[in-house]
């Protein structure tokens, strides 16, 4: 066990999305959209109780992207252009989830002109400077970079995907990408991003880049190489889109140099008070929820509905008038609750619920 301080970042706008395709559209009790919100909760909540009962944190924030243009846009106009704007009703969830978070009394950082994994960069590495260890909650390929920061007898930098509970180190890197965390960069700027509209180089895909980046060990050498390659289409796209593979380095590149929101010392974990939290699921009616916090904290004086434990009901329902699904323990098995699914509606419904709580038989 190490007396070092361990700094967990979570990647807020990866559980909002991920909660927001996991689970069919809800509404909470005031008529409002919540899918997100709820799955969003549930999921932090979740970690806070998996966290509990190991060696946890000494430090905690939530990291969220606060708008859609950044400084990479300035350099590139068509960074991220393809992405589609947030679905409809998804946009009034998001003031919701950052209510949710400080609900838990947590620190909720977003900052004009950075995106999420820059402001997780910058704390990573003033944390690593400061002789911490980092956790990064994400399963995003783009922080995995980060974990080059990690030293051998010192600070360690991982990541915690919650919802396959794995924790990832440079093995994990390596055994994906075939190459080490710090050569990663160069790798995604040669393949590109479809998602981001990083451009890359055409034609060279995530294998063929590893291997050329395994062979000159990083992308500079690639492209000085490149005139004395075999004659080849892959030769001649990278001469060509030679300045196209350094802008998307830079694009792909961590910007770990920002002005911290808050010190590190401000994000000292001094757990979840319940009042806040208890306020926020009473208004909005995550039924479910709040009974599990009621059920945890004997002795409190809260009157609320018991949970069912079955599967959200019809999609237009509204979360308060409907068994909600209980993401963080098995409930008790109740015949009652056993459906016989004929329709696709109720399918989706089932099939959302068990790849938010992640457990299925």
């Amino acid at each position: 066990m190490t007396s070092r301080n361990h700094l967990y970042l979570v990647d807020g706008s990866g559980y909002i999305f991920r909660a927001y395709h996991q689970l069919p559209p809800l509404t909470n009790r005031h008529g409002i959209p919540a899918g997100a919100v709820y799955g969003y909760t549930a999921m932090l909540w979740k970690l806070a109780d998996a966290l509990d009962k190991e060696e946890g944190p000494t430090h905690l924030a939530v990291i969220l992207d606060k708008g859609s243009h950044t400084f990479r846009n300035d350099m590139y106009d068509q960074y991220k252009a393809h992405r589609p704007p947030a679905p409809e009703d998804l946009i009034p969830q998001f003031p919701l989830v950052r209510e949710a978070t400080r609900a838990f009394s947590l620190p909720c950082i977003e900052e004009d002109g950075f995106e999420a994994d820059d402001i997780i960069a910058t704390y990573t590495c003033r944390a690593i400077e400061a002789g911490w260890d980092v956790t990064i909650v994400s399963s995003d390929k783009d922080l995995m970079q980060l974990i080059a920061l990690s030293t051998a007898d010192g600070p360690s930098v991982d990541m915690l995907d919650t919802m396959k509970n794995e924790r990832r180190s440079a093995p994990y890197v390596f055994e994906k990408f075939g190459v080490r965390p710090d050569q990663l960069g160069d790798v995604l700027a040669l393949m590109g991003d479809a998602v981001d509209n990083v451009p890359g180089v055409p034609g060279i895909g995530a294998k063929t880049a590893a291997k050329l980046i395994v062979e000159y060990d990083n992308l500079d050498a690639v492209l000085a190489a490149a005139p004395t390659m075999k004659p080849s289409k892959m030769r001649d796209n990278l001469i060509e889109h030679e300045a196209m593979a350094r802008l998307s380095r830079k694009l792909v590149a961590l910007h770990c140099d920002m002005t911290l929101p808050q010190t590190l010392d401000e994000l000292k974990l001094d757990g979840i008070p319940p009042e806040p939290l208890r306020d926020f699921l009473e208004d909005q009616g995550f039924k479910a929820l709040l009974s599990r916090m009621v059920a945890n904290a004997p002795g409190k004086d809260v009157s609320v509905p018991t949970a069912t434990g079955s599967a959200p009901a019809a999609t237009s329902a509204a979360i308060t008038d409907a068994g909600t699904p209980d993401f963080i323990a098995l409930p008790p098995v109740d015949l009652d609750s056993y459906e016989m699914v004929t329709t696709l509606d109720r399918l989706d419904a089932w099939i959302a619920e068990s790849y938010a709580s992640g457990i299925i038989a």
